[in-house]
């Protein structure tokens, strides 16, 4: 397995991941046990199946703690383990954890996505190190490797915003998957080019568009594009960082002077 020639073409940050990819599966196949990544975002997960393809290597899953989960860990597992392949959650059950916050009845529906994330990120937690955050009205179930568990419980417990919650750690079976909530709506466009969708979505000028799409902070269906005239089709997954996920739902039509208007799902 020649790294040099499967990492040529990939940027710093992508040479970086594949990398460890590689040391994870020769780790498994070496020593014959179960190995698995930190989480992975969306991007990284396509970074690394088309990897995983190319070298052949078929012992692994992708799994966040449940089935439609954003971010995963991968698991590689040997050749004795082939049998457990599919069990998911068997496989799983000593990777993930969660930590369950319990808010008191002042606080319930106080906090978001962003707040949960932004208190884990002030504890100086690195984000490949958390999964999924579920959030209800009533609190939120994070999911983490097990490595931070007991540093995420106490610190999480001392910040002032969570001194009255309750905070435990669980197991990932006892994970609560909250509603996923979204809101749709119309945009009207000139065409179906990248930067006059984004433009629209992200409520900018097209320049300012343009500088979210060079700067590599644009997926569709969670592969980077930098090309501004790409032109997006019905179904497609639009993730904008920093803004939201976006899902081009319907073409409904054309107005009066021939423009085309998107019914547009935004991720909440």
């Amino acid at each position: 397995m020649n790294k040099s020639i499967l990492l040529d073409g990939k940027n710093k940050d992508e040479q970086i991941l594949l990398s460890k990819i590689l040391d994870k599966v020769e780790e498994s196949k070496k020593k014959n046990k179960i190995t698995n990544t930190d989480f992975l975002n969306e991007y990284e997960q396509v970074l690394t199946k088309e990897l995983l393809q190319k070298i052949k290597f078929k012992n692994y899953i992708f799994y966040g703690g449940y089935e439609n989960s954003e971010r995963k860990v991968i698991i590689f597992y040997p050749e004795k383990l082939e049998f457990i392949g599919d069990n998911k959650e068997k496989l799983s059950n000593n990777i993930l954890e969660i930590i369950k916050i319990k808010l008191p009845n002042e606080l319930k529906g106080m906090y978001n996505h962003k707040n949960y994330l932004g208190m884990i990120m002030k504890l100086g937690v690195k984000r490949e190190k958390v999964g999924d955050i579920q959030v209800r009205e009533t609190g939120a179930d994070i999911i983490i490797l097990p490595e931070i568990a007991r540093f995420l419980k106490l610190n999480l417990q001392e910040l002032t915003r969570l001194k009255k919650a309750i905070i435990e750690n669980d197991s990932i079976e006892k994970l609560e998957i909250a509603e996923t909530k979204t809101e749709t709506y119309k945009i009207i466009v000139g065409s179906l080019r990248l930067d006059l969708i984004v433009s629209e979505l992200i409520k900018k000028s097209r320049n300012q568009a343009k500088e979210f799409i060079i700067n590599e902070r644009v997926f569709i269906n969670h592969k980077n594009e930098i090309k501004l005239t790409k032109e997006v089709k019905e179904e497609d997954l639009i993730t904008i960082r920093g803004k939201g996920r976006f899902k081009i739902s319907r073409i409904l039509g054309n107005t009066q002077k021939g423009k085309i208007i998107l019914e547009i799902e935004k991720y909440a």
